[in-house]
């Protein structure tokens, strides 16, 4: 008789203290890569940054509160999948969380080569002398592909790895990370806007050829740009309009939710929330202090001018080059308040450690929902192999590298006008995580035994489940970020069809998305007839729940 799952347990060993995975969650909402990048984006909105932050922050902890209990109540590696296959139906759960947790993931890793250009690449190699290496990573197509090629180089080999190995990583560059982000806050706070300037102008010169009058020419290109976005405060809508681009950085504490079937102590609901919890507080309490030394000693309007210079010209939406030939990283503005070279080089080192600690995320969390997949008999066996010495799911690894190249290729080079489909790797997740959303809040009437026997029933709010509570709380913050970037009202965001009267839409973002859907759905329902051929009623499948 042929068993219903590929073998008896998973394989995969509990090697993650609690503290890892909250050291996963910090980085997952990484303050200096994802944070940073697209704070930079954000110039052109009315809603204050600080504002937006702080209200976001407050809407994703029901999502802290709606995945802690759900990891409580089913410790699974494999996460959204293995919830909503369980308690949606496996199409549901097979469809939204490969394509959230898959195909989408392999988008974000031209994204990720992005912030390694900006973040480690070009600051390291102009502190080191290297301009023209330094201009050429900075500014042109064959710089970023090859960005995303060390990219995908220097991930493939961290997670294979193994989790453990990681942990170890995490927690150097966490440390490092934080001393480096610690450097440059003093800086920032001890420095003056009239020493800034000075730097400024003296190291794009040096380091990077700018021209002489740096400062003045971005101030000017960024208000041609339309740089607005103020410190903070503004009118209460156009705080919430600026919380759908907020969320490409924090919406994310949530990150390490597929890795907890490998994580002591997970069935501890207390401590779930206390990992994930604190990794969001935190990280929105950094992002405040950041912005304010940022706003005292850069000053604010300069910092959004500088982006907005840079990025209207790499959206194309100007032809004015940029006068600063880098993008506008505040850490690298902080080291050129120093004239020590080897300080500034000290503190660019160490703020590159919040790249490579983060750097693993782009593939370590989707390899756990394909292993969670193959192990359903949903892909072929052999991605559910383990490698007995790192607990990797090698196989599933490939699934995301190997695909990845050609998606880092179509986004470096602006095939098909993919350079336009930045967000789409936000929309896509916040659908499958719509999807787990509501797995949870109709998880104590769905699967009462379940729930009943899990530590987090006895958690209530008005006499209701508290994960159902918290549920429609999320739930409802996500059908506005995904109204808001489908449909697009105010042309803002630039991945959906607009309604508004300009009639703006984004073709290749709606054609891409709906391809994964339906390439996941093709996988989902061809695997499901052959494994109906073979005897194997995956309906079956689905109403277990594998042992780890």
């Amino acid at each position: 008789m042929t068993s219903l799952f590929v073998r008896k347990a998973t394989g995969l060993v509990r090697s993650w203290s609690v503290f890892d995975a909250f050291i996963y969650a910090l980085f997952s909402i990484n303050l200096i890569t994802l944070g940073l990048y697209i704070f930079s984006q954000m110039y052109f909105f009315e809603g204050g940054m600080v504002s937006a932050l702080i209200v976001s922050a407050v809407f994703i902890f029901f999502e802290v509160i709606v995945y802690a209990a759900l990891i409580a109540v089913m410790p699974r590696s494999g996460g959204d999948y293995v919830w909503q296959s369980r308690i949606l139906g496996g199409a549901v759960g097979f469809i939204l969380a490969v394509t959230g947790w898959w195909f989408i993931l392999w988008l974000w890793v031209p994204l990720y080569g992005d912030m390694f250009r900006h973040i480690v690449l070009v600051p390291i190699l102009g502190i080191l002398g290297f301009r023209e290496a330094a201009l050429w990573f900075a500014g042109t197509q064959h710089g970023a592909f090859t960005s995303s090629l060390l990219t995908l180089a220097i991930v493939s080999v961290i997670v294979a790895l193994g989790m453990k190995t990681y942990a170890r990583i995490q927690k150097f560059s966490f440390y490092g990370g934080m001393l480096g982000l610690l450097i440059v806050v003093v800086l920032l706070l001890t420095g003056s806007q009239a020493a800034f300037r000075e730097g400024l102008e003296a190291n794009a010169a040096s380091m990077f050829g700018a021209q002489p009058g740096v400062y003045d020419a971005t101030t000017a290109l960024g208000t041609n740009a339309g740089a607005i976005t103020p410190f903070s405060g503004g009118p209460f809508l156009a705080i919430f309009l600026l919380i759908p681009y907020m969320v490409f950085f924090n919406l994310w504490p949530n990150w390490g939710a597929t890795l907890y079937g490998e994580v002591r102590g997970a069935t501890d609901f207390k401590r779930n929330i206390s990992g994930m919890g604190w990794a969001l507080a935190g990280t929105t309490i950094l992002g405040i202090i950041l912005l304010y030394a940022i706003s005292r000693t850069i000053g604010w309007d300069f910092y959004m001018q500088a982006n907005g210079a840079w990025w209207n010209y790499t959206w194309e939406l100007s032809p004015d080059a940029p006068a600063l030939p880098f993008w506008p990283y505040p850490a690298l503005f902080a080291a050129f308040l120093t004239s020590s070279k080897l300080l500034q080089f000290i503190v660019v080192a160490l703020m590159s450690l919040w790249w490579f600690g983060w750097s693993g995320t782009v593939f370590l969390s989707s390899t756990r929902v394909i292993f969670a997949a193959a192990f359903d008999r949903l892909l072929p066996e052999k991605v559910a192999e383990v490698d007995q010495r790192t607990g990797t799911p090698v196989y599933a690894l490939l699934l995301m590298t190997v695909p990845s190249i050609f998606i880092a290729y179509l986004y470096n080079y602006n095939i098909a006008n993919f350079y336009s489909l930045t967000l789409c790797s936000t929309l896509v997740i916040a659908v499958t995580f719509l999807g787990t959303t509501i797995a949870a809040i109709i998880l104590p009437y769905r699967k009462p035994e379940l729930y009943n026997a899990s530590p987090v029933a006895k958690y209530k709010l008005l006499g209701l489940p508290l994960i159902t509570v918290a549920g429609v709380i999320f739930g409802g913050f996500l059908v506005f970020l995904l109204y808001q970037w489908i449909l697009d009202p105010n042309a803002l965001y630039g991945i959906g069809y607009s309604i508004n009267e300009n009639g703006y839409k984004n073709g290749t973002s709606i054609i891409y998305m709906l391809a994964n859907y339906a390439l996941a759905a093709l996988i989902y329902f061809g695997f499901k007839a052959a494994r109906r051929r073979e005897g194997i009623d995956l309906d079956k499948v689905h109403a277990e729940i594998p042992v780890e």
